[in-house]
């Protein structure tokens, strides 16, 4: 047993190693983002030109953002919470709590939405659906960014769920720093 559990942290570990570079490449992405604004607006104010492609450019960078942010989030324990008993709780309760929202609402959710991201993106790209407006973009790279991150957000549920019971059953330390917001 205790093999077993130090094979799933060390692919826990893995996945929490994957999302922190998908983390950092979203945080990439923001800055990206920050200077294509801009120069567009330098370029729309200051030579009166203005394309649609850097507009959406910057919406695209957006869905990186925050697709591939999402499972950073939560390996990270920043994620939203629903917080009525969670803070005043011990390390036991909040585990406990953590596994129930993980197995019971995170796990389900992603899995939906990974079924029905996935097609999504498939019919774009193989259509090659393009933005309506003039100059505009292919749209099926944005499109990838919901499966990819709700994929990613999957896969970091995965790595909690091992991490929480391997803390249960004393085989793995963990931080339970938990920091109320502020309302």
């Amino acid at each position: 047993m205790k093999s077993l559990f130090a094979t799933l942290l060390k692919v826990a570990h893995g996945i929490d190693w994957l999302t922190g570079k998908c983390g950092r490449i979203a945080g990439w992405a923001v800055i990206l983002s920050c200077f294509i604004s801009a120069a567009n607006a330098v370029v729309r104010y200051g030579f009166d030109y203005s394309s649609n492609a850097f507009l959406e450019v910057q919406w695209y960078l957006f869905a990186v953002c925050v697709m591939l942010a999402a499972a950073n989030v939560l390996h990270l324990n920043e994620h939203v919470r629903v917080d009525l008993f969670y803070a005043r709780l011990t390390g036991r309760g909040k585990v406990y709590i953590d596994l129930f929202g993980l197995v019971f609402f995170l796990v389900p959710v992603m899995t939906a939405m990974i079924w029905y991201a996935w097609p999504l993106f498939v019919r774009w790209y193989v259509s090659g659906e393009m933005s309506n407006n003039a100059g505009g973009l292919v749209r099926w790279p944005a499109m990838l960014t919901l499966p990819v991150g709700f994929s990613l957000v999957l896969l970091q549920g995965a790595s909690e769920i091992v991490k929480r019971i391997a803390w249960l059953t004393h085989q793995y330390e963990m931080d339970m720093h938990y920091e109320r917001p502020l309302q």
